[in-house]
């Protein structure tokens, strides 16, 4: 990728997606999924679950998201405290 996605408004996402396992339905997995998206929407992500459900035996049962800009600005914290070492 060429282009400053972080300029486009991209940002790195992340979604845990808990999905029950094909040949025991009542028992719950998940699969850890991270990529650069456009947040709210969420483009990228969307095309996944999609494939997911059509590609995939497992059934999904919920999807959980997180998201951070890629560019933030740096925290600055003040030292309380100051030594001198000989």
């Amino acid at each position: 990728m060429g282009r400053n996605l972080w300029i486009e408004g991209y940002r790195l996402t992340t979604a845990e997606i808990t999905y029950r396992l094909p040949d025991h339905p009542g028992l719950l997995q998940t699969y850890v999924w991270q990529d650069l998206d456009l947040a709210p929407q969420f483009p990228v992500l969307s095309r996944f679950l999609t494939f997911w459900e059509k590609e995939i035996e497992g059934e999904l049962h919920s999807v959980t998201v997180g998201t951070t800009e890629l560019v933030t600005p740096a925290e600055l914290k003040h030292a309380n405290l100051s030594l001198s070492v000989h």
